[in-house]
């Protein structure tokens, strides 16, 4: 049951993401479509009761509950990005007057700051996965919580695996072909002065400079 809920979630968040960026740029009806932008937590908190009264209802700890913590936790760290970063391009394509969407730096430092915020993300999404495993482990007392740890063990080493291949462009910089540094781009690309702007409500995103 866990499994397909951790599916149905996931098909979810695809399926509001369309139906907010839908209602905010074709329909024009911009604090509608921010709150549907905003139902996507709703998921996370829906998965996280339901794995709950499984644990409570005497289910023994499996890989399930682990990966419905991963599952959990990836989608706090990135979700609010991923929103981010659509909601930019639908309004470059649907909104008269919109920038289209910066791409991240491939060269140099701007690129090493890019995958250094990328790795922060990776250890947000395992500190959140840890604490609910660890709040599981606790729930459960003397049963069997080695599924449960080993998916802590997954998640500390996520981080380790992505510490080091962020650290690779930091050491060895990634240079243009003419060996100049990139130039600085706009973070946002959504029309300026827009009040009711997603990037205002969906926190947690990359600083300015990330790009």
């Amino acid at each position: 049951m866990i499994v397909a809920l951790i599916i149905v979630c996931e098909v979810a968040f695809w399926v509001l993401l369309a139906a907010g960026l839908a209602v905010r740029y074709l329909l024009k009806r911009r604090r509608a479509g921010v709150v549907l932008l905003l139902a996507e937590s709703v998921l996370e908190l829906v998965l996280f009761v339901v794995t709950a009264v499984d644990l409570r209802n005497g289910a023994e700890p499996g890989w399930e509950h682990g990966l419905a913590a991963l599952y959990i936790g990836f989608t706090v760290a990135y979700g609010p990005c991923t929103i981010r970063r659509l909601d930019g391009h639908a309004a470059h394509r649907l909104a008269a007057g919109a920038p289209g969407s910066p791409k991240p730096s491939r060269h140099g430092l701007a690129r090493a700051r890019h995958e250094g915020r990328l790795w922060l993300r990776t250890v947000l999404m395992a500190a959140v996965a840890c604490a609910l495993l660890q709040a599981a482990i606790r729930y459960v007392g003397d049963g069997d919580t080695s599924s449960l740890r080993a998916f802590q063990w997954v998640a500390l080493r996520a981080v380790g695996l992505h510490g080091v291949f962020a650290l690779t462009y930091l050491v060895w910089p990634k240079k243009r072909p003419d060996g100049t540094a990139d130039s600085a781009k706009p973070e946002s690309a959504l029309p300026a002065g827009d009040p009711q702007d997603v990037a205002d409500v969906l926190v947690g995103c990359p600083g300015k400079d990330e790009q």
